[in-house]
């Protein structure tokens, strides 16, 4: 019998990861999120360091070296052992979300899970999203900064969380036809947001 795995994209801001852990509390699910950087650097032996390169908060760094390429040249060795290096790391997490994905049925946040689990037919795949002042709101809240600077940061996150994404992946990050459901937090709150997709996991037989 399968696993039952969810794989949760969110807008920084929009409650997905809260929505990510009650949703495991509530079935009963492993959680990861950023557990699978530690995770990844156990099995591998190398320095947890490395795997933050291929963090979905940063952009690839391969990309990166392109944005930057009038101030600092690089020759295309130098580009394609990087392409190479980031893509090895993001192969390493990879391997460890599947391992995960055949142990138990998990929750999983972030990290391309969707995309990395594509082949799996018992995966739900859900992209959580939120009114921008509700998103706001919650950042301010949480990281006591002023509403401005939390749309600041917000905007940038979400760029670099896309751009991972869309790279890693070929697709669209937050695009409709990506996912199995789109929910917007601000509609239902958390907790019934949390209990909505409970009962959807539940109904659809995807919980068995």
């Amino acid at each position: 019998m399968n696993n039952t795995i969810i794989n949760i994209g969110r807008q920084f801001g929009s409650g997905g990861l809260l929505v990510g852990e009650k949703l495991a509390g509530k079935l009963n699910f492993g959680f990861f999120d950023k557990e699978l950087i530690n995770l990844a650097s156990k099995e591998s032996g190398l320095s947890a360091e490395f795997f933050e390169q291929a963090d979905e908060r940063r952009h690839p760094r391969f990309l990166g070296h392109f944005f930057r390429i009038g101030k600092n040249i690089m020759d295309s060795s130098d580009l394609e052992n990087n392409y190479l290096t980031n893509n090895t790391l993001f192969k390493i997490q990879s391997d460890v979300i599947r391992s995960l994905a055949e142990k138990q049925s998990c929750v999983f946040v972030g990290r391309c899970a969707d995309y990395i689990l594509r082949e799996n037919t018992s995966c739900f795949n859900i992209f959580v999203t939120a009114n921008i002042e509700d998103r706001i709101a919650r950042i301010t809240e949480r990281l006591g900064i002023p509403s401005k600077t939390a749309k600041s940061v917000l905007e940038k996150l979400d760029k670099k969380r896309a751009a991972y994404y869309n790279f890693y992946t070929n697709k669209t990050w937050g695009a409709a036809e990506s996912y199995h459901l789109c929910v917007n937090t601000s509609v239902l709150g958390i907790d019934k947001t949390t209990n909505l997709i409970a009962s959807i996991i539940n109904c659809t037989g995807y919980n068995k």
